[in-house]
């Protein structure tokens, strides 16, 4: 994956400018109109797929002195958006610049007729400092963003290969999320496919519809996306057709992509005085027998890859639990109202695993993290895959947990306290809340379940939190050098499961 493409957000999104008119709206420039539909979408991407992918190129492409950094200060000019009289609906468009240099094709859909936006220099202002040479003619757009209620801030955005990323619940981006991943974490380069073409329009109930064309070397695909609001953000109802050109290693279907540096549980690898800084903190999965399971991230010392067996799963998502700013002490990026993202799947998606891949990091600027979903069964040339699923922008898992939570992972050195440590023994600290914890004492007979790939966990014990509604389990672990290890803990009752597994990996 691309560890510049935080920059290119910064760069990119720091506009805040107004929308202004609709389609009429004399300063832009549309070309003639076309009859469009999904199903033409459809149609069109599986004739691509039966013939080599032809790479578009980027813009400058043959021409010298291109200076993509002065073209980073252009910001899209107030008064010649699309849909301004549309509340929260007004769309503003992104300049080519250093991190995006791939021209995208927007077209606006009214009454099955679309019609493509026309680049022009005249929609873009250069901020002081900036490019002081004309821009060639011509040259396109880098993508859209789509503007809140009041069109103050950002609602979504689309920019980069097949990036788009939404601001809900909080006024606030954090994670995004991908068309496709394909062989993320591979012995060998990742590719990126990109959405080159893009359809906006509404539905009969006034949603924001965005289709789009994803192409790329092994795959070509057709998305059309739905956005709707919910009581907790944003939902989009997606829906795609895959088709594929060649044969495909690892396939991550429904990606997300964050960043995590350190947090609570490595509070001495931080080289920053804030607390904590990452966009989210841990990955949530509901399988399909439906276990929940929480596995709090890491910045590795190695790319590290982990895999979640499941048939059919309900969903996954990389979430921010620690909503509390003293954590983070942030008031400029406010890592505390980072969106959470979650993914339900609709339909039948059979067997698979849910992947993690972990990427080490020494700064807040790269996303390095990725999840995603991987079918089971070998993707292959000339292969269809339709799906469907929805993506949630939200504060928590869309869904009711039942269980209780794991709210804080700690770490550190084993043994008794006041005792001499344990060499290579360290002892982990789980924090559990809400479910049916809430209402058990010290006697109730909740037992704790621990398990280790290798060796044994010591000294496992759980207790009420004294003064807290929270449960804690705490135990020892040895942990070689230079090996990992994996970890599971849950609290139960009888038979019965109180708490989400927590799940952990020990890198000794």
């Amino acid at each position: 994956m691309s560890l510049s493409r935080r920059g290119a957000i910064v760069t990119f999104l720091a506009a805040a400018t107004a929308g202004a008119a609709r389609a009429a709206d004399e300063a832009l420039g549309f070309g003639p109109p076309e009859p469009f539909s999904f199903e033409m979408l459809k149609a069109r991407v599986r004739a691509m797929g039966s013939r080599p992918f032809a790479p578009p190129p980027s813009a400058g492409e043959g021409r010298s002195a291109f200076d993509f950094d002065a073209m980073g200060q252009i910001r899209f000019r107030s008064g010649a958006g699309l849909w301004k009289d549309r509340p929260g609906g007004a769309v503003e468009f992104f300049h080519l610049g250093r991190y995006a240099r791939a021209p995208v094709a927007i077209h606006v859909v009214e009454q099955g007729q679309a019609r493509q936006i026309l680049y022009s220099e005249a929609l873009f202002d250069a901020l002081p400092g900036g490019r002081t040479q004309p821009l060639p003619p011509g040259l396109g757009f880098a993508g859209f963003r789509v503007m809140n209620p009041g069109n103050q801030n950002d609602w979504i955005a689309y920019q980069g290969a097949s990036y788009f990323r939404a601001a809900t619940p909080f006024n606030q981006y954090g994670l995004s999320a991908r068309g496709l991943a394909i062989d993320t974490a591979a012995p060998h380069p990742e590719e990126f496919p990109g959405f080159t073409n893009f359809w906006l329009e509404h539905d009969g109930d006034g949603a924001l519809v965005v289709s789009a064309l994803l192409d790329g070397a092994s795959v070509v695909g057709a998305y059309r996306i739905v956005h709707r609001t919910s009581d907790r953000g944003l939902v989009q109802e997606i829906e795609t057709a895959l088709y594929f050109r060649r044969s495909v290693e690892r396939l991550g279907v429904a990606p997300l992509t964050s960043m995590f540096w350190y947090g609570q549980a490595d509070p001495a690898r931080a080289a920053d005085w804030r607390p904590q800084i990452h966009d989210s903190d841990g990955l949530a999965i509901w399988t399909g027998a439906g276990e929940r399971i929480w596995r709090p991230l890491a910045d590795p010392p190695r790319v590290t890859t982990n895999a979640f067996a499941d048939h059919n799963p309900r969903g996954f998502g990389l979430m921010q639990r620690d909503r509390n700013f003293e954590d983070y002490q942030d008031d400029g990026l406010f890592y505390d109202r980072r969106p959470s993202a979650w993914v339900e799947p609709i339909g039948d998606w059979g067997a698979g695993s849910v992947q993690l891949v972990e990427i080490p990091t020494n700064s807040e600027i790269d996303d390095n993290i990725v999840a995603f979903w991987t079918p089971a069964a070998p993707i292959k040339a000339g292969d269809v895959m339709p799906l469907r699923y929805r993506l949630h922008w939200t504060d928590e898992e869309p869904t009711q947990v039942g269980v209780a939570r794991v709210v804080a992972t700690r770490v550190g050195r084993g043994g008794r306290p006041g005792q001499p440590p344990a060499p290579g023994v360290r002892k982990f600290v789980v924090d559990f809340a809400g479910g049916r914890l809430s209402g058990l004492g010290k006697g109730s007979g909740v037992q704790a379940v621990v398990g280790s790939s290798r060796g044994t966990p010591a000294d496992a014990t759980a207790y009420p939190v004294v003064g807290t509604s929270r449960w804690r389990l705490m135990f020892d672990v040895a942990a070689e050098a230079g090996n990992a290890l994996d970890l599971r803990a849950f609290l139960r009752l009888g038979s019965e499961a109180l708490t989400e597994t927590w799940n952990y990996e020990v890198f000794g």
